[in-house]
């Protein structure tokens, strides 16, 4: 059996050189929809630190999820980890929308419910620990001094290794539990 690893929807591994079809979603309305819900469960606005962390692990969760990138826009490597200069903007502008599509929400919902779990009520400072530990964010750090933004690109490819790692840690963890309850 081949596992199916995608970049750009096409698989890199199998003997196939299979094409996926795979739906990413608008930055916009996924920005949007943990903005909207941020607010809706926290009463209060999300910073803009937490919102970049927070779409970066749905990112990632996708890959755990899916085996897909949520969306196409590639993060940058700042120093606090990983950014999107698209949602900079937005942040800046206030422009996110009102209503997401409710075909969007139905397709994100469960990635971001698992984000939300694990990550939405810690403060943007432990977030932005967290992604320094992240492959792709050291990657695209390297040769930048510390404590410059820099602007190299954070790869997919290497989100999905982080993916990867996360994703067998779970499992390892699952495993544990239900071993120590027989």
């Amino acid at each position: 059996m081949y596992k199916h690893i995608l970049y750009n929807s096409i698989c890199l591994f199998c003997p196939f050189n299979c094409f996926m079809e795979v739906t990413m979603e608008k930055l916009i309305d996924v920005a949007s929809y943990i903005v909207n819900r941020y607010q809706e469960e926290y009463k209060e606005k999300i910073d803009e630190m937490k919102l970049h962390k927070l779409l970066y692990f749905a990112q990632r969760e996708s890959y755990i999820m899916n085996n897909s990138p949520l969306f196409q826009e590639q993060f940058l490597g700042w120093k606090y980890g990983p950014v999107l200069r698209d949602v900079r903007d937005m942040y800046r502008d206030n422009s996110f929308k009102r209503v997401v599509p409710n075909d969007c929400v139905e397709r994100i919902k469960p990635i971001i419910d698992e984000v939300f779990n694990r990550y939405a009520d810690r403060d943007s400072w432990s977030l932005s620990g967290l992604t320094h530990g992240e492959l792709s964010w050291m990657n695209a750090r390297k040769g930048i001094p510390v404590g410059e933004n820099g602007y190299n690109k954070i790869e997919n490819s290497d989100i999905q290794l982080d993916a990867q790692r996360i994703k067998k840690r779970r499992e390892t963890i699952k495993a544990t539990l239900i071993a120590k309850r027989q």
